[in-house]
């Protein structure tokens, strides 16, 4: 258990305050945290309350979107708060196509260039940028990078400790060429982040929200986190899960339930 890591996603509604002090006496030690909240609680005031509580932030999500106006400035600014937060990763979703485009190579190309733009910023600031593959129905207009390999090609020109990827069980677990990337990620020394949630189907009609909690869909998500493990990885494990029914719920109560999904369905204990 002491990999694992409450991404602030899976308990949208609970207060900053009340999640890190939940999570503390939970006997958690790791969070995953989101730019929007914890801009509006501040982030200087974030890092404090995390290190009150004795839990290290494992992920600042997100940055990316590079087919927005003035991305870099944005991306720079996403880093620092990283920092600050002593967050080692910053989780980057690549966005989509730019409007009218239906060139989708130039659109990752473009990604691989700006993440290089970006990458002595990142290792100024000790924050490796995780390249997160979604699921290739996002490709068009949240993310033009749909896989793995994908994510790891556009890793490879620039320094491990500067780029890395992320491994998200939602996103990923359709793919039969993962287990050969995971591997291939664990000896290029590129896994920066490891996020599990389940696919649940019939997916809502908001299909962002149709992630669900371990052991709730048709994922292997052991076998992702053995998979993880074999290449090398051994940092936190977090838990990032989207659906208005888990949202619903008070966020102390789905901390207690996903805990014991994560015993049962994911962890090695």
């Amino acid at each position: 258990m002491k990999r694992f890591s409450l991404n602030q996603a899976t308990t949208k509604h609970w207060p900053l305050p009340d999640l890190m002090a939940g999570c503390a006496a939970a006997g958690v030690t790791g969070v995953g945290l989101w730019r929007e909240d914890v801009q509006a609680y501040g982030v200087a005031r974030a890092a404090a309350l995390a290190r009150d509580h004795g839990l290290a932030v494992t992920s600042l999500c997100r940055g990316g979107f590079f087919q927005q106006n003035g991305w870099a400035d944005e991306n720079k600014r996403a880093i620092d708060e990283a920092a600050t937060l002593g967050a080692p990763a910053l989780v980057l979703v690549s966005g989509g196509l730019p409007a009218g485009s239906r060139d989708v190579d130039a659109a990752r190309a473009h990604v691989g260039s700006a993440i290089g733009e970006l990458v002595p910023y990142a290792l100024d600031a000790g924050v490796q940028l995780a390249i997160e593959a979604l699921h290739p129905m996002f490709a068009s207009d949240r993310c033009v990078v749909a896989n793995l390999k994908q994510a790891l090609d556009l890793a490879a020109p620039y320094p491990a400790e500067a780029v890395g990827v992320v491994v998200d069980t939602y996103h990923l677990w359709w793919d039969d060429a993962v287990w050969e990337q995971i591997a291939r990620a664990g000896r290029e020394r590129r896994i920066a982040c490891f996020q599990v949630a389940d696919w649940v189907t019939p997916l809502p009609a908001g299909v962002l929200l149709g992630r669900g909690l371990p052991g709730t869909g048709c994922v292997e998500l052991r076998r992702f986190r053995e998979a993880v493990d074999a290449a090398g990885y051994t940092g936190p494990i977090e838990v990032e899960v989207f659906a208005e029914d888990v949202w619903s719920r008070p966020g102390g109560e789905v901390l207690d339930e996903t805990l014991e999904r994560y015993r049962i369905h994911v962890s090695d204990a």
